[in-house]
């Protein structure tokens, strides 16, 4: 049985892009819904029912952000049922050219406020007894593509690391955690290195249904990574 329309989920990154549409997703499937977002704004699918929409000022770089989102959750709806962990960057340099600077804030995003939110969220997704863990990995995260991609790699494979940390930290309590990791997907951030056409990447819609499906899977079909492209991969 999956998850019910009294469930809560956080998303971080919803203001655009993936986590924008699996924010809308959830909503129209019957969930809570609370946008992490550095300019917290209502969107319009929002008035179909705006008791179930929460926004919240959400800044990645801020330590404390993941303990007040998740008290502010907590006290407006008492429950955590999952977590999508969407907010990212992208540094397209070699491992080499990028700076100490860059490739600490690369970190920071990708990967060290996935992992602050999961801690803040850890025990309501506990008392579920099947919270959800959903972080956005990439194939940047499963191989490295070209040298202007080896940065954001670096960060991609240590989400992927991450995912398979948090899911053997919460497995005999219920949580199931996954890496979902797209190619090329139809956002600002793909527009900005790929000449590729939007029409022909995956789109933010189809990668949001992907992780209503993840989440909606019971505690005994659980995926631990789940990959998506909109080309053919490399045959090792």
């Amino acid at each position: 049985m999956g998850l019910n329309s009294e469930c809560v989920a956080l998303i971080s990154g919803a203001g655009r892009g993936i986590g924008a549409a699996a924010a809308r997703t959830l909503f129209e499937a019957g969930w809570v819904v609370s946008l992490g977002m550095r300019r917290p704004a209502m969107p319009d699918w929002a008035a179909a029912a705006p008791e179930r929409v929460h926004c919240f000022a959400y800044e990645a770089t801020d330590p404390g952000a993941a303990t007040g989102w998740a008290a502010d959750v907590m006290a407006r709806f008492g429950r955590i049922d999952a977590l999508i962990a969407n907010a990212g960057v992208m540094v397209p340099k070699t491992a080499v050219e990028v700076t100490d600077a860059e490739m600490a804030h690369l970190l920071e995003v990708n990967v060290q406020a996935p992992r602050r939110l999961a801690a803040a969220c850890w025990e309501p997704l506990a008392a579920s007894g099947r919270g959800r863990v959903v972080l956005l990995g990439s194939l940047s995260g499963k191989r490295v593509k070209s040298p202007g991609s080896g940065a954001y790699a670096v960060s991609k494979f240590a989400v992927v690391g991450l995912a398979h940390a948090l899911r053997h930290a919460g497995f005999e309590r219920g949580i199931r955690a996954v890496a979902v990791c797209p190619g090329f997907v139809a956002t600002d951030m793909a527009a900005g290195i790929t000449d590729r056409p939007a029409e022909t990447m995956t789109q933010p819609e189809d990668l949001a249904r992907v992780i209503h499906m993840l989440i909606d899977l019971p505690n005994e079909a659980s995926v631990a990574e789940f990959c998506v492209n909109c080309q053919i991969e490399e045959s090792f």
